[in-house]
Order: structure tokens, then C-alpha cells, then sequence
């Protein structure tokens, strides 16, 4: 499957014979799918099987659907307007236009564009009329696909140039993380050294010792980066895979996070702090990116 946002929009319009159909789909991220429909009244009874198709389709997101359904006129047979509607409409619109000094002259074949004022039994179980409605939304469903992966191109490419910089700085800390621990016992064994000879007592080799092989468990990272070094790479995979990349991205961040933050607790040295703070900076706007990923 494709790597898809959340994000997009869709559209399609078909002039059909009795009707002229209009899809508009507009979705942004969330944590489950939502479907928000729009639907002429005369179309409603179809909406279980368009849920179906969109849900065939999309697997997270709030997604409002909508409809506009325009019956050509002289093709309503067995559709019957809604009168008591339309004189309420009409009336009040001939009252407001009294109100305002001007004369009104309503213009009926506007009627037609007003689907909520239509209804009609037949249609509600007219196959071929759901069929072509169907269509409709398949092409607006497409055309949103389009536009979501579209968009996941670019939020993956500006995640991979994240994920290329992570990579650097983490080979960097891997580099000096050694001689950075050597440079801690350095300093243990000569601070000791010299609170003992004030004290005027000699220096255990043997315990100094037990205590350094305690300390070089403390601050010893080579698991954190290994750890780090596979993340990093899942990340990748994900990216590549597509299929419901989302979730995934997100667990695999916040491992990153984890990690990437016990390397700054246990390296207690200046440059490799910076390199930290910047990671964790980078793992912040590739989780904010990932939040748009479906």
C-alpha cells in the first residue's frame, strides 16, 4: 500500500442523464476514522453503501463527504416536490423582499437545485441510480487518494532528510562516547588520588578497579546506539512500506526518544549534550510530520 496523508482533498462531477452528481471530499488527521456525511435527502438510503466503499478505501482520519445531486429538469418522474416546504421557502422570501422595498419574482426552475425539496420512493431503491452514484464517489475517492499520497511524498522526504541527520549525529556520539569514558576515569582515578594522598592514604588498586567496571557499566551506551542505529532504520522501512505506516511510526519514535535520552543521562559531556538536544529536536518534527501520515 502506499504512504498516504491524512490530509487531502477530493472531487469529481459527472453529468449523468436524469442527474448531474458533485462529490467534494476534504479529510484531515485523527486518531480513528471518522466519516462525516452530507447527503441530499433523496440519496440518504445509499449512504450504508458508500460508507462501505470509503471504508474500503481510508483507515484513520475525520473525512466530511459530500454530495451535490442536481435532478435535470423534465427527468423527475416519480419524484414529487415537497410544497409545503417550498411555499414556507418562497413566502418567506416574498416577505423579506417586501420588507426591503423591493419586488420579488421567484424564479421556479431554481426549485431544482434545491434536492432537499425533492422526494420520492422509487429513487430511494433505484439500483442504477445508486450505481451511478457509486461511480461518482469512486472518482472523487481516487482523485483524494491522489492528492493524500501526493502530499505523504513530500512529508516522507522531509522526514528522511531528518532521519539522514539523526543518523550523522549518532555516529558522531558512537565516535566519542569511548574516549569520553576514559576521560571520566582519567579524572575519577586523579581526584580520588588526590583526596587520599591528603589524607595520607595509598590508592587500592584493586577496589579503584571494581569501582571503575561499575562506572564503565554507567556510562556505557553501546546498546542505546545499537538500539538507535536499528530505530532509525525501521523508520526507513516504514516510510518504504507504506502499509499502515502511521501507528508505527509514531511507537518507533518515541523508542527513539527513549533511547536517545538515556544516551544524554548517562554521556554527562558538553558536546555530546548539544548532539542530544538537536536529536531530540529532529525526533519532535518528524513525530509532528508523522501525525498527518495515515
Amino acid at each position: 500500500m502506499t504512504l498516504c496523508s491524512m490530509t487531502g482533498y477530493g472531487r469529481s462531477r459527472r453529468d449523468e442523464p436524469l442527474f448531474v452528481q458533485q462529490w467534494e471530499i476534504r479529510s484531515v488527521n485523527g486518531r480513528f476514522l471518522d466519516l462525516k456525511w452530507k447527503l441530499p435527502s433523496c440519496t440518504r438510503a445509499f449512504e450504508s453503501r458508500f460508507e462501505k466503499i470509503v471504508r474500503s478505501r481510508a483507515q484513520r482520519g475525520r473525512v466530511d463527504i459530500s454530495l451535490l445531486f442536481l435532478p435535470k429538469s423534465g427527468t423527475l418522474s416519480g419524484m414529487r416536490l415537497d410544497v409545503a416546504s417550498a411555499s414556507t421557502m418562497l413566502t418567506e422570501l416574498e416577505t423579506f423582499a417586501a420588507a426591503r422595498g423591493d419586488i420579488f419574482r421567484p424564479d421556479y426552475m431554481a426549485l431544482l437545485s434545491l434536492p432537499q425539496l425533492w422526494q420520492g420512493e422509487s429513487e430511494q431503491n433505484d439500483e442504477d441510480m445508486a450505481a451511478l452514484l457509486e461511480l461518482g464517489l469512486v472518482e472523487a475517492l481516487d482523485d483524494w487518494k491522489r492528492a493524500r499520497c501526493d502530499e505523504a511524498v513530500v512529508l516522507a522526504r522531509d522526514i528522511k532528510s531528518r532521519i539522514a541527520l539523526m543518523r550523522e549525529w549518532l555516529s558522531r556520539i558512537e565516535e566519542c562516547a569511548p574516549a569520553i569514558k576514559e576521560e571520566r576515569f582519567a579524572q575519577v582515578r586523579e581526584r580520588l588520588g588526590e583526596t587520599l594522598a591528603a589524607l595520607g592514604t595509598e590508592l587500592d588498586e584493586g577496589r579503584f578497579l571494581q569501582e571503575m567496571v561499575i562506572m564503565a557499566d554507567k556510562l556505557d551506551v553501546s546498546e542505546e546506539i545499537t538500539r538507535l542505529h536499528a530505530h532509525l532504520e525501521r523508520l526507513v522501512e516504514l516510510l518504504q512500506a507504506g502499509t499502515d505506516a502511521g501507528r508505527k511510526l509514531d511507537f518507533t519514535l518515541q523508542e527513539c526518544f527513549r533511547e536517545i535520552n538515556t544516551c544524554g543521562n548517562k554521556i554527562q559531556d558538553v558536546s555530546v549534550s548539544r548532539l542530544v538536544v538537536d536529536f531530540k529536536n529532529e525526533l519532535e518534527k518528524c513525530r509532528e510530520q508523522v501525525q498527518n501520515l495515515e
